[in-house]
């Protein structure tokens, strides 16, 4: 087995340098812990970026995907296969959308999402809001506002206009005759975890009604249990015409969908969307488990008390930050010079952390996290 050192080494040789990786090369995982090539043990609080929503190695995961590995992995969308039929269901079922288009990350469901809205209503134009992430890909690209992932690259979404979150009269005065759709996180996860007042998806859900635009709903992040409720849009109860998911859906196995409900659901006609990959057998088996794990282990019920406690704990620590702020477990401490250093010491004391938009340390765990080790996590930020 390489060492750490070895490890780096081929990685500056052969892989693009696109990532700032920590200085650390991990090799196995078990829960809401991981080890490293040195045997050293962390507890994640990073979950593959929200995607490992049961933790690592989950059992009934890996079982799932060893049996269909067994049987059928791949065949392409050329033909039928229960296990996608069936899964189509589930999905539709638990989200109370209509129809899903499977794909292999959240990228590509923005990708399809925004070309059913077009596809759907005939126009061209999108609204999204300020600290927006939908993805890196030309046309996810187009509505994510910041200019340093989005301008080097000219993404060929240009009709985009860009308002301020939380604010639902920024939305209508911003719609156009030509707006095919308002594109929206419940929840802003690389943003900073924003979380807008209850009210704020309903106003839009009406003045979209009010318009004839479409509304899409980015659940890539929030989706699945992450926020306390299945989905972030539970939350206020809101309906969108289109939803898209990724990230935990498959508990980090590549899976991306794209959902929706109305006339959206309709807008596609055969050959004018594919997939390779999406749907696979293999992806479909993980997904299966995946949802029947976070019901029967009533996951959703535990992000949302798991993460009040986590919030508790961590707003009772000495750091000085500036504002805590969170929804099931998915939780924000920004602070005002940074958190890079803090993502540093607390690896050096065993606890993986992330902190995006430069300045809020980002708390995303596995939704089975356990308060002990919720508890080991505060302490070692409080050292």
């Amino acid at each position: 087995m390489l060492n750490y050192e070895e490890i780096v080494s081929l990685d500056l040789k052969h892989v693009f340098q696109t990532y700032t990786r920590q200085p650390v090369a991990l090799k196995s995982g078990s829960g809401s812990l991981l080890t490293d090539v040195t045997g050293r043990s962390y507890i994640d609080c990073v979950a593959g970026i929200a995607s490992c929503g049961l933790g690592h190695c989950n059992p009934a995961v890996v079982d799932a995907i060893k049996l269909q590995a067994k049987t059928l992995m791949h065949v392409t969308n050329l033909y039928y296969t229960e296990i996608q039929a069936k899964l189509a269901e589930k999905i539709t079922t638990i989200s109370g959308m209509d129809r899903v288009f499977f794909c292999n990350s959240g990228t590509e469901a923005v990708e399809a999402a925004l070309k059913l809205a077009i596809r759907t209503t005939g126009k061209k134009e999108f609204v999204a809001t300020h600290n927006s992430f939908h993805g890196r890909t030309l046309g996810s690209l187009g509505i994510t506002s910041k200019d340093q992932y989005r301008m080097p690259f000219e993404p060929r979404v240009k009709n985009v206009s860009f308002v301020p979150y939380n604010d639902s009269e920024e939305i209508r005065k911003a719609i156009t005759d030509d707006t095919a759709s308002v594109v929206i996180e419940p929840v802003q996860g690389e943003g900073g975890v924003n979380i807008p007042s209850i009210n704020y998806l309903r106003e839009v859900r009406e003045i979209c009604d009010e318009k004839d635009v479409l509304l899409i709903l980015d659940e890539v992040q929030t989706g699945f249990g992450r926020t306390g409720k299945w989905f972030g849009c539970n939350h206020s109860k809101v309906k969108p015409d289109i939803m898209t998911l990724a990230k935990s859906i498959a508990n980090g196995f590549p899976m991306g969908a794209m959902l929706a409900s109305g006339r959206a659901a309709d807008g596609f006609k055969r050959g004018d969307h594919a997939s390779t990959f999406g749907g696979n057998p293999l992806a479909c088996a993980a997904c299966h488990a995946t949802i029947d794990t976070i019901k029967k282990e009533k996951l959703v019920e535990a992000s949302g008390s798991t993460g009040a406690y986590f919030l508790e704990k961590l707003g009772a620590t000495s750091l000085d930050f500036v504002d805590l702020r969170g929804i099931g477990l998915m939780i924000g401490m920004e602070f005002v010079g940074g958190c890079n250093s803090l993502v540093e010491r607390a690896r050096q004391r065993g606890v993986l952390l992330n902190c995006t938009s430069e300045k809020v340390l980002r708390f995303i765990p596995a939704l089975n996290i356990t308060r002990e080790q919720v508890d080991q996590v505060v302490a070692a930020l409080d050292e």
